[in-house]
């Protein structure tokens, strides 16, 4: 924490003249251990917030000018906009925090005349990489707004918030799962949320002799303009589908059974691909779950690679980086559990490895990627971490 607070106080100081007075706040990235692409289409998933994230150092400026500069990206310069001009996108990074601000005066919270803030960002997710960035940003974002002009947001609040603002201002048809887990994280625990009512519980995530290690693909990928979108859209159509036959809000509505019972109506194969692994992936998380609270580890890793499988073959958005990471993973003996976390297209995947099989793990996987891929893999043994904070 020392190095970071060092990083923010210098650029600060060279950026904006002086570190005196700022605040510095931290908002966690997430993985989703398991549940993907269903926090649309009306699951549960159950991710957990990580110790690595987004960090800002935060000083008002009274000039009605929000200053913003990511100690990451120095060569973007400082990128700036009024207070009271916040409809407009300026089509970079500083449009997340933007549109937090945009989304918080649709509801009726807005900043003094002379409430601007001068604002350096320091992130030490790997840029790209699916473990939301963005959403860490945005949680981040509303938690100092919210600190330092007395807007008292809670959690879930600041969670719905953030992903209006995604939504509606980036233009990215996410779900709430990622803005969930960052604004409502808690050390050592990992998030069962029902993403179709927000009913959610705390579930004890200790590993006792095991590790959680992400595999970064290095493989940039954009979210808004991937098939993101395009895989929620197949969703909707395929919802639609089944409802001539059966009255349904949501695809995880169903069970495997009722599913297997209706799915005739989804004459064209993509849609009925897109509506199983909704299905299927929702059953696996209540059973993964299950097995946690049992302390049956072993049957949430066979669950965790059954979610890739679905992922790859009816989702298909794993593509060849996050396949070669999955299937490298699954051949080291210590692996209790593997799949991608994320949208996909590139990005991570998450996997469960004995504590005693790491370094193996990360030497024998990234071998075996280079050799796949051409280009190196990025590690990172990380743990549950707590939820935004003023540090």
């Amino acid at each position: 924490m020392d190095e970071i607070r060092t990083i923010l106080k210098n650029s600060m100081e060279e950026v904006f003249g002086s570190f005196e007075g700022a605040n510095v706040y931290f908002a966690p990235g997430r993985v989703n251990l398991i549940g993907e692409h269903i926090d649309y289409n009306g699951g549960h998933v159950f991710p957990c917030a990580l110790t690595i994230g987004t960090y800002a150092a935060v000083r008002k400026n009274g000039t009605g000018t929000m200053r913003l500069y990511s100690a990451n990206f120095p060569q973007n310069g400082i990128g700036s906009f009024a207070i009271n001009a916040l409809d407009e996108r300026q089509k970079r990074w500083t449009d997340y925090p933007k549109g937090v601000l945009w989304a918080l005066s649709r509801h009726g919270f807005t900043l003094p005349a002379d409430g601007g803030l001068d604002v350096v960002y320091y992130g030490n997710i790997p840029n790209g990489s699916g473990l939301s960035s963005s959403a860490s940003i945005e949680v981040l974002t509303a938690k100092y707004l919210s600190d330092l002009f007395g807007f008292d947001l809670d959690g879930v609040y600041v969670a719905r918030l953030c992903k209006e603002s995604e939504n509606l201002f980036n233009g990215v048809n996410c779900g709430i799962m990622d803005q969930f887990a960052i604004a409502m994280g808690a050390k050592d625990k990992a998030i069962f949320l029902d993403t179709a009512t927000l009913d959610y519980t705390y579930v004890p995530f200790v590993l006792s002799n095991a590790k959680i290690v992400i595999a970064c693909s290095n493989k940039k990928r954009g979210l808004a303009d991937s098939e993101y979108n395009k895989r929620r859209g197949e969703c909707e159509a395929a919802l639609a589908a089944l409802n001539t036959v059966r009255p349904l809000k949501a695809l995880c509505d169903l069970t495997p059974e009722q599913f297997e019972e209706i799915s005739g109506v989804l004459t064209d194969p993509v849609l009925l691909k897109r509506a199983r692994h909704a299905v299927t992936e929702n059953d696996r998380t209540l059973r993964a779950v299950e097995a946690l609270n049992a302390g049956d580890l072993t049957q949430f890793g066979e669950l965790m690679k059954a979610s890739h499988d679905s992922l790859r073959y009816d989702f298909e958005v794993t593509g060849p980086e996050l396949d070669a990471l999955y299937d490298a993973a699954c051949a080291v003996d210590g692996v209790i559990g593997s799949r991608m976390t994320g949208a996909g297209f590139g990005g991570c995947t998450v996997s469960l490895v004995r504590e005693d099989a790491v370094d193996t793990f990360v030497q024998s996987v990234g071998e075996a990627y280079r050799k796949a891929i051409g280009y190196d893999a990025s590690f990172y043994v990380v743990s549950v971490g707590d939820g935004p904070q003023n540090i």
